[in-house]
């Protein structure tokens, strides 16, 4: 394994449902579709901002294969990490015959588990898959941040474990595992706020919610940091910031699903514990998508 299993602009895709709360599959392909035109790199379903929690297996698998077949070859990284083994495991058994490019696997949430355990539980997922293991840190999310010290030791030690989705929003943390990493170890920014950040300091891409509402535009960022044109990126990062705050105004993908349909693309329902984004919400994504394309 001697190069990156992931960079560029990664889209966390985010999951339409009807009115009714089923999945829109539809409306699914359709936004698989408009990513591929638009040049992104590579695509997460079923993850944080795909309100996976809240999917039945027999969703998951159905939502998986659309994105294959719309993807165009794109790479693919699943989420599939819970906060158990067995339920993580029983993901991987779920998605791998499908076909994959990676595993997205986010620290356990709620368990609050310490560093060693931590440790120990992604050397136990890498173990049970050939296939590359991408951490997922996200304190906020969580409640446990995986300290560089872990991510370290986990890129060194097993061999699986082949990069990180940080979202800790802190920069220093990134930028010491950064600054520590092996070089084939893919650091994705989870943030996208700090994109330009991690990538001017060595990030190989971003994971990106803003992506789902502005493709083409979160693309050319990462693509002018990729070569060096810091003035565009931070010129194209200016433009897209707005955005990349008002999407976590409310709780992830909420502002999103209200921003892409107001563009018509798919509704804007979520599921419960989730709800509808708020009016005050919904007219800043107005303002923000008016003068992001004005």
């Amino acid at each position: 394994m001697d190069k990156l299993v992931l960079h560029g602009c990664g889209t966390a895709m985010v999951t339409p449902f009807t009115p009714d709360g089923a999945v829109d599959y539809e409306a699914y392909a359709s936004l698989v579709d408009r990513q591929v035109a638009a040049g992104v790199h590579f695509l997460v379903p079923i993850a944080t901002t795909g309100e996976t929690p809240t999917l039945s297996a027999g969703e998951k698998t159905a939502i998986y294969q659309v994105v294959k077949e719309h993807a165009k070859g794109l790479p693919l990284m699943p989420g599939v990490g819970v906060n158990s083994l067995t339920g993580t495991l029983e993901n991987i058994r779920l998605l791998e015959p499908l076909g994959a490019d990676a595993l997205l696997v986010v620290v356990p949430y709620y368990n609050k588990p310490t560093q060693q355990g931590q440790y120990e539980y992604f050397k136990a997922v890498a173990a049970e898959t050939a296939l590359p293991v991408i951490i997922y840190n996200v304190p906020g999310r969580t409640g446990a941040n995986m300290l560089p010290d872990t991510v370290i030791r986990l890129a060194e030690e097993v061999p699986n474990i082949r990069g990180i989705k940080e979202a800790s929003g802190n920069y220093a943390q990134v930028s010491e595992i950064l600054r520590r990493a092996p070089e084939d170890f893919a650091v994705l920014s989870g943030d996208d706020d700090l994109t330009l950040a991690l990538m001017a300091t060595g990030a190989h891409g971003v994971v990106s919610v803003a992506s789902n509402i502005a493709p083409v535009e979160v693309a050319q960022m990462v693509e002018a940091l990729e070569r060096g044109e810091l003035a565009r990126a931070r010129a194209l990062h200016h433009r897209l910031f707005p955005l990349f705050k008002a999407c976590f105004v409310e709780s992830n993908p909420i502002p999103a699903k209200a921003a892409l349909a107001q563009l018509g693309l798919m509704g804007d329902t979520v599921r419960l514990p989730l709800a509808p984004a708020s009016e005050t919400t919904k007219v800043l994504m107005q303002k923000v998508l008016s003068e992001l394309w004005k």
